[in-house]
């Protein structure tokens, strides 16, 4: 389990403008967009966590490009699954030794369809 705090989803649609002589030009809806959904995760050891090696998940799921559910309150969102777009990783807090004691990570999801 994981918390975060800072959502937001985003929608938009897709549409196309045809030009016409001598009008104003008419817009066709092609379909929806793809939704993104942004967050920002805390990882503090104090917590009972390992922050660089949460931060360290969250950059390997962005670099494999594996699409998951995403399951919030037991509820999955979205219309099929999501792809981590990208990480953005704040390191808080480092003791003497070099080791991770608090970090944050600025995540950005975007919705993954299957054919």
């Amino acid at each position: 389990m994981r918390t975060f705090q800072d959502f937001s989803r985003s929608a938009s649609s897709r549409w196309a403008t045809h030009g016409l002589l001598g009008r104003k030009p008419l817009s066709e809806f092609l379909g929806p967009e793809l939704d993104e959904i942004s967050f920002r995760m805390r990882f503090d050891v104090q917590q009972g966590m390992n922050p660089k090696q949460e931060m360290d998940r969250l950059l390997e799921m962005c670099r494999s490009g594996v699409a998951e559910t995403l399951i919030i309150g037991g509820i999955a969102l979205g219309m099929d699954q999501w792809i981590v777009k990208s990480v953005k990783q704040g390191w808080t807090l480092v003791d003497g030794a070099g080791r991770l004691l608090v970090g944050e990570a600025d995540v950005t999801l975007e919705e993954y369809m299957r054919r």
